[in-house]
């Protein structure tokens, strides 16, 4: 199945990314985030229930009311007077959740399906009455009977519902389960299909492009992937994935302000940005070992599957280490100013190697070095 012809990104920071161990933010940093999160075009931004805190409700209420391109939804419980109070508040989406595996019917609400499926009907009656989106998302997913997932998601795609979610709340799934679930439940229903996968596995990213390539066409992420426990699906990590196919699939995005967003979240919450996340790393377009760079200095399309330029990057050729091939020397020599010849620039090399088996080496002594040998 190919992948959807659209594909909305739910950009989650202000609701899962709270629950990052680390994550308080206040209402200015709320407010600061979501500006951001509209600037960088993502299609929604989702907020924390209105019913978690009183300032939960009066920040839904104050950032619904900015007038956003991104449209502002929030996660609550399939219960009315959530949802009544998300109305309230201004939301323009309502997120609604139940959770529908054995294990978490057992230990969060007790309760059978056809009684989810009694106030489900309740609820989403209530919301169609509203000018809202409307999701339903079934709380752990991959470990629900595919025949009970099903019999909810066609049973709310028959009440009007404007979207279902899949969520693999512990992270469990694998690429291929996701796949298959994705492509079962979209030739079950007619309604949008979201997906939330959580990163325990370390499979969020490839789990939410199967999703997609599936039928999926909402995708959950946060800025730098945070969320509860290790996170979900990255901001990045999408973007990456989807430029690699083609350019042109994040090019309504403003790609060149991903780093700075990451930079800012990751300041906000007190960690560096990991130095795998795609395109905001600062290892990201770092290039070391010889036979790597020269290839780079000659094509950077050999090694670099993205342009560090479209994202407001640049590249880095390393020479500060005993890997150092040859190219690498005389292209810094030109840096300089200098010129090498193949010969003087391999002699060059050999001294810097020499050295770095025996020292640290840093960019000056790399430098005096190839000034040594200016011809």
């Amino acid at each position: 199945m190919p992948p959807s012809e659209r594909m909305a990104l739910i950009d989650s920071t202000l609701r899962e990314g709270e629950q990052f161990a680390t994550a308080r933010f206040d209402s200015g940093q709320r407010r600061t985030i979501a500006e951001a999160l509209d600037a960088f075009g993502v299609e929604y931004i989702e907020l924390t229930s209105p019913a978690a805190s009183p300032q939960s409700a009066r920040d839904l209420e104050l950032i619904a009311g900015l007038g956003l391109r991104s449209r502002i939804v929030t996660h609550v419980r399939c219960h009315l007077d959530d949802v009544r109070l998300a109305v309230e508040c201004g939301a323009q989406g309502v997120n609604m959740l139940y959770a529908t595996s054995a294990q978490l019917r057992q230990a969060s609400h007790g309760r059978s399906l056809d009684q989810i499926l009694e106030e489900a009907a309740v609820v989403i009656g209530y919301l169609k009455t509203q000018k809202v989106e409307i999701r339903f998302s079934a709380e752990d997913t991959f470990r629900t009977d595919l025949a009970d997932l099903i019999r909810i998601y066609s049973s709310v795609d028959a009440l009007g519902v404007h979207r279902i979610g899949l969520a693999d709340t512990v992270g469990i799934a694998t690429p291929r389960q996701v796949y298959d679930t994705v492509a079962k439940i979209r030739a079950a229903v007619s309604c949008d299909i979201e997906f939330h996968g959580h990163n325990d596995a370390d499979c969020a990213v490839a789990n939410a492009f199967c999703a997609h390539e599936a039928g999926a066409t909402h995708i959950d992420v946060t800025v730098l992937g945070i969320g509860e426990r290790n996170g979900i699906a990255s901001l990045g990590g999408m973007v990456a994935r989807m430029a690699t196919l083609d350019q042109a699939l994040v090019a309504h995005y403003n790609v060149a302000m991903l780093a700075d967003l990451d930079g800012m979240v990751a300041e906000m919450v007190g960690i560096p940005i990991p130095f795998s996340a795609p395109i905001s790393s600062p290892y990201a377009f770092h290039h070391k070992a010889g036979m790597h760079t020269n290839a780079v200095l000659n094509d950077p399309r050999s090694y670099e599957v993205l342009d560090p330029a479209a994202f407001g990057r640049a590249r880095t050729v390393a020479v500060a280490h005993r890997l150092v091939g040859w190219h690498a020397v005389a292209e810094r020599a030109r840096e300089l100013g200098i010129h090498l010849s193949e010969t003087i620039a391999r002699r060059a090399a050999a001294r810097i190697k020499a050295f770095g088996d025996e020292h640290e080496l840093d960019g000056a002594i790399v430098d005096d070095i190839i000034y040594e040998y200016a011809e």
